[in-house]
């Protein structure tokens, strides 16, 4: 009587397989989870925005109409749902490298894993996200929420004359992380982006689509050091002032006394009043063709 009963059922077969045309995953009806919506974290996509944060409330209630007014202010974003509101339907992300890291504690190895991930739109915004987890899933959804908190706008330019829409960087810039030192050189139309795949990916994603590049030192096979330092450069081409961006001589201005102010006599420090003036002259610069 003992081996009849798993006879019964099917044996060892049956036991795992009555689950399959019932309410299964791709069954007839509507599979498991009935009602909970379409795939994972279904209930999670229909919750609307409540934002925490002043910047986000003035997002939400349409007072900034675009990200480049956060930029210009240099307001810090704390919501990754403020970059969602304005580029959700342009950002792909894109998994760079997962790798296992262990820390040896005294019950013994803690193994976790490390994503780096990579989002832009190819339009002139790029981040980078690292972000470390117990589970794959967990490290790459962290990554990508890091990588949205960091996007920075690009700034890009011409190589000869400027005929048609930027589409190198628009000088030489630089950028370091760790013992690798990454280059960026304006190309001609036409080039591509010559480089190494790390970096191509980010530029690309970065919407440069000519440029060489140049490692200089290090161990670029540090794919994570490899793509912090190209990231460093490629937020250092809107960091450095330029007269050409804001139409007005920067030199010249900080000799000029504002309107209500103390005249600048020789000797007194204006840098207040050149960063004060750089501010206003460049408020309409981000609208300028270089943000392509």
């Amino acid at each position: 009587m003992a081996d009849a009963a798993p006879a019964q059922r099917g044996g060892f077969r049956g036991g795992f397989g009555s689950r399959g045309g019932g309410g299964g995953r791709g069954g007839r009806s509507r599979g498991r989870g009935r009602g909970r919506g379409r795939g994972r974290g279904g209930k999670e996509d229909s919750k609307e925005w409540v934002p925490v944060t002043k910047l986000g409330r003035l997002v939400r209630d349409g007072k900034i109409r675009t990200l480049e007014e956060i930029y210009l202010y240099s307001l810090p974003i704390k919501e990754f749902e403020i970059i969602d509101f304005f580029l959700s339907r342009s950002l792909k992300d894109e998994v760079l490298k997962i790798m296992p890291v262990q820390k040896q504690t005294r019950a013994g190895q803690r193994t976790r894993f490390k994503a780096f991930v990579a989002i832009g739109d190819s339009n002139g915004h790029i981040g980078l996200g690292v972000k470390c987890s117990k589970e794959v899933a967990t490290a790459i959804r962290g990554a990508i929420i890091l990588a949205k908190l960091s996007v920075v706008p690009v700034r890009r330019g011409y190589w000869g004359n400027k005929i048609g829409k930027p589409h190198t960087v628009p000088c030489k810039v630089f950028g370091k992380c760790g013992s690798v030192l990454v280059r960026l050189i304006p190309a001609p139309r036409g080039t591509g982006i010559v480089s190494a795949p790390v970096p191509k990916k980010l530029l690309q994603m970065a919407g440069i689509e000519d440029c060489y590049t140049h490692e200089r030192v290090g161990s670029t096979t540090t794919l994570g050091n490899f793509a912090k330092a190209t990231y460093a450069a490629i937020a250092k081409t809107l960091r450095l002032p330029d007269s050409g961006i804001c139409g007005k001589d920067l030199a010249t201005e900080a000799r000029t006394p504002v309107p209500g102010s103390t005249p600048n006599f020789p000797g007194r420090r204006t840098s207040q009043g050149l960063g004060q003036r750089y501010h206003w002259s460049c408020k309409t610069a981000l609208n300028e063709p270089w943000m392509g």
